[in-house]
C-alpha cells in the first residue's frame, strides 16, 4: 500500500532584472514543485517542495528532469523514505523532496496539536525563526552588471542598511571593480560594513595570487571561489598563502559522498565553504558538509540558488534549525554569521510567501496568513 500520494508541477519565474551568473545570464527560472499527501490519513494536508536545478551548473541539470524525479517520487510513494544514497547525484531532487515530506509531517504536528494547520503557515521546523522570534541576517548582493549598474545597486544596499554587502566580481574591468570596493572602504570600515566578493571562478590561477593581494587592501571578509572548480592543486596552493579568506563555492558540486567531501576538504584546506541545499545535496548532504567542515574548523554559511519563495522558505527554516541545534554557522561571539539569503524580490511572479525584510535579516512572520496558503494557489 502507498505511504504517500505525490504529484509533480512546474513553472516559470521571471526576473525582474537580468540575473548575471557565473554561468551567464538569467532572464527566467524553471522549478518544479512535488506535492506531498499521506495516502491514508489527513488528505487535506500537503506538503510542497521546489526542485530547481541551474542551468548548466547542477550536477542534475539533464534533459530528462521529470522523468528522472517521477521515478523518485514512485519510489518515495512506496516505501515512506528518500533513497539519499542513490539519489546523491539528484540534490535539487533531494531538496525538494525531504522540504515537502517536512513541510507536510509540520503541518500534521500542528495539526494534532492546535486543530488547525492554518496557525502553522507554511512553517517546515519549529524554531525561534518560525515563531516570529528572530530574523536571518543576510548578505546584500550586488548583482553582475556595467559599472554604473553595480554602483548603483551597491548603493541601495547602503542605503538599506545592510551590515554585510557581496559583490559579484569578474564581469567587467578589475581596476573598475576594485574602485567599487574601494568606494565603500572610503566611507566605511570593516567593522561597519563587511565586505564579501564573489569571483565565480573569474581568475588564472597565473594571475589570482595578485588579484588577491589587491582584494586584500581593502579589508575584505572574504572571496568566494577565485579560480574554476576542479584545480585542487592550484586551489590548495592560493588557500595555503592567501592574504584573504577564501570560500569554495562551486568546488563543491558534485562532490556527493562523505570520502569525497573528506578528500577535498583535506586536500584544499579553505578557509569557508559555501552551502547552497539545491546544489551540494538537499538539507541531508548540507548537514555532512556541515558536520565535516567543523570539525576540521572550517567555517561556512548557506545560501540560496535563485529558488522561488518555496525553496527560499525551506532553507531559511533549515539555516536556523542548524544555527539553534548545534551552533553551526555562527560567529564567535555566538550570533549567526551572514547568510546568502535571498530577498523574495527576485522575480516579477514569486509565489507569496508570510516572509520580509527587515533591515538586513530575512524574517518570517507566522501571524500572516499567506493568500497562497489560504486559497491553495502555491499548490
Amino acid at each position: 500500500m502507498k505511504r504517500y500520494h505525490i504529484s509533480i508541477s512546474e513553472r516559470v519565474f521571471h526576473f525582474k532584472q537580468p540575473a548575471g551568473t557565473s554561468r551567464g545570464v538569467y532572464l527566467t527560472r524553471k522549478s518544479w514543485f512535488v506535492h506531498i499527501r499521506y495516502a491514508d490519513r489527513l488528505p487535506d494536508l500537503v506538503g510542497i517542495g521546489e526542485c530547481a536545478p541551474l542551468p548548466n551548473l547542477s550536477c542534475d541539470d539533464i534533459p530528462n528532469y521529470e522523468e528522472v524525479l517521477r521515478k523518485f517520487c514512485d519510489y518515495v510513494e512506496e516505501m515512506g523514505f528518500i533513497p539519499n544514497n542513490d539519489m546523491a547525484d539528484y540534490p535539487s531532487m533531494i531538496f525538494g523532496l525531504e522540504t515537502a515530506l517536512q513541510h507536510l509531517h509540520q503541518q500534521r504536528k500542528m495539526t494534532e496539536e492546535t486543530g488547525d494547520d492554518l496557525l502553522s503557515p507554511y512553517q517546515i521546523f519549529h524554531t525561534r525563526f518560525s515563531r516570529g522570534e528572530c530574523g536571518v541576517p543576510i548578505n546584500g548582493l550586488v548583482w553582475m552588471g556595467n559599472y554604473e549598474e553595480m554602483a548603483q545597486r551597491m548603493e541601495e544596499k547602503i542605503a538599506a542598511h545592510f551590515h554585510c554587502v557581496k559583490l559579484k566580481i569578474g564581469a567587467i574591468d578589475f581596476d573598475k571593480e576594485l574602485d567599487l570596493i574601494r568606494r565603500i572602504r572610503e566611507r566605511f570600515t570593516k567593522e561597519q560594513i563587511e565586505i564579501r566578493v564573489d569571483a565565480n571562478g573569474a581568475f588564472s590561477p597565473e594571475e589570482a595570487m595578485d588579484k588577491l593581494h589587491q582584494l586584500a587592501e581593502y579589508d575584505l571578509h572574504s572571496i568566494e571561489q577565485p579560480i574554476r572548480q576542479g584545480q585542487w592543486e592550484e586551489m590548495a596552493r592560493l588557500c595555503e598563502h592567501t592574504p584573504l579568506p577564501i570560500a569554495l563555492d562551486e568546488e563543491l558540486i558534485g562532490v556527493n559522498t562523505d570520502d569525497e567531501k573528506i578528500r577535498l576538504l583535506d586536500t584544499i584546506k579553505p578557509q569557508y565553504i559555501i552551502l547552497k541545499p539545491s546544489l551540494h545535496g538537499g538539507m541531508y548532504g548540507t548537514s555532512g558538509w556541515l558536520h565535516l567542515s567543523s570539525r576540521r574548523g572550517i567555517d561556512c554559511w548557506i545560501t540560496s540558488a535563485l529558488e522561488s519563495n518555496i525553496g527560499l522558505n525551506a532553507i531559511a527554516h533549515y539555516t536556523v534549525r542548524m544555527y539553534e541545534l548545534f551552533g553551526y554557522l555562527s560567529l564567535p561571539d555566538g550570533s549567526m554569521r551572514p547568510q546568502g539569503l535571498g530577498t523574495g524580490q527576485l522575480f516579477t511572479d514569486n509565489i507569496p510567501l508570510p516572509l520580509e525584510i527587515r533591515g538586513d535579516q530575512l524574517w518570517f512572520n507566522p501571524k500572516e496568513l499567506s493568500s497562497s496558503i489560504r486559497d491553495g494557489s502555491y499548490r
